[in-house]
């Protein structure tokens, strides 16, 4: 029998309750949800309910804009850059974990053109951050105007940049399979961090796609990982090279996680062709604005007339794609 396990990123932290709940949109608490019970969803050792009440009955003071400065910036290819940022000390160590990720914009933008990255690598003892951006919008364009030495617009933190956190924090001492393509090279770090900080031995299935260079490559030789290159995808299907070196490694190993660090097609494709006997991860894809569920932008809509809001909703990837409505 399937059991979707849903939980709410923030549920439990400073920014909780959110203005989700200010609508009768609470992700976990019934009582939020314009229900007349107490039934929460998940329990996260502390009753966002009262929390509401205590705070006079409105949400929870959300995250600020912050300046950082750039300390560095490559041009890695075409399209393709990477900043260094410093930034305070407090936001800084809230962004260790795997799936953070920040806002950014040109201080000379409005907010809204502040676009979602995620954090490719964190060093707490200088309090930078390392990202890598993917140049296609007038969001990022406006960004990559900025040079070192210049401030920059961040605003987080946010956690929620990979769907099915749960598996990777209980993957240990086993053997663990990431596949990243393109610009998921740069998600898929912290995840190879933590799972090699549990003790797993990580296979890391690589296609750098349009990229001419490998621009993980200096942060894969800190860590003792087997990496095998290939194209993974092709004319909207997994290639056969793709599919020989799963099944070989399937059948050479018991995994404990496939992470897949790619577009949406991709996820979904490597989860149809393997079946539902894995765990999985995944980097989440979905289109962010506000971080808050209240724009909408992030919401995906299912059977039933469910409607899920991603940029809070933590959940298993297989429960992302399974019924849902694509028109």
């Amino acid at each position: 029998m399937k059991y979707e396990i849903v939980d709410c990123i923030d549920a439990g932290t400073e920014y909780c309750p959110c203005h989700l709940a200010e609508t009768g949109d609470c992700i976990l608490c019934s009582e939020l949800c314009n229900k007349t019970f107490c039934d929460c969803i998940n329990w996260k050792g502390t009753c966002i309910y009262q929390e509401y009440i205590w705070n006079g009955n409105k949400a929870k003071e959300g995250r600020k804009h912050q300046l950082g400065k750039i300390i560095d910036k490559k041009k890695v290819d075409n399209g393709l850059i990477i900043l260094t940022i410093k930034l305070s000390y407090e936001l800084v160590q809230s962004l260790v974990h795997p799936g953070s990720f920040i806002f950014l914009r040109n201080p000379s933008c409005k907010e809204y053109y502040d676009a979602p990255i995620s954090i490719m690598d964190i060093d707490t003892f200088n309090n930078n951050i390392t990202v890598a951006i993917e140049i296609v919008g007038a969001k990022t364009k406006k960004i990559d105007e900025l040079n070192k030495d210049e401030d920059i617009v961040v605003k987080g933190p946010y956690w929620n940049g990979v769907l099915g956190l749960r598996h990777v924090l209980n993957a240990k001492n086993g053997n663990s399979v990431i596949i990243a393509r393109a610009i998921g090279l740069a998600p898929m770090i912290p995840i190879m961090k933590k799972l090699c900080a549990n003790g797993n031995k990580v296979t890391i299935i690589l296609d750098k796609a349009e990229y001419k260079e490998n621009f993980v490559e200096e942060y894969l030789k800190l860590y003792n990982v087997e990496i095998i290159e290939c194209c993974a995808f092709s004319c909207g299907e997994l290639t056969d090279s793709l599919k020989n070196i799963l099944s070989k490694i399937l059948n050479e190993k018991k995994v404990n996680l496939i992470h897949c660090a790619g577009a949406d097609i991709l996820i979904y494709k490597v989860m149809e062709y393997l079946g539902e006997d894995f765990n999985y991860s995944c980097c989440n894809n979905v289109k962010m604005c506000c971080g808050e569920g209240i724009c909408g932008a992030c919401t995906v809509r299912f059977k039933g007339h469910i409607v899920k809001r991603l940029c809070k909703l933590q959940v298993d990837p297989k429960y992302i794609f399974e019924g849902r409505r694509l028109i």
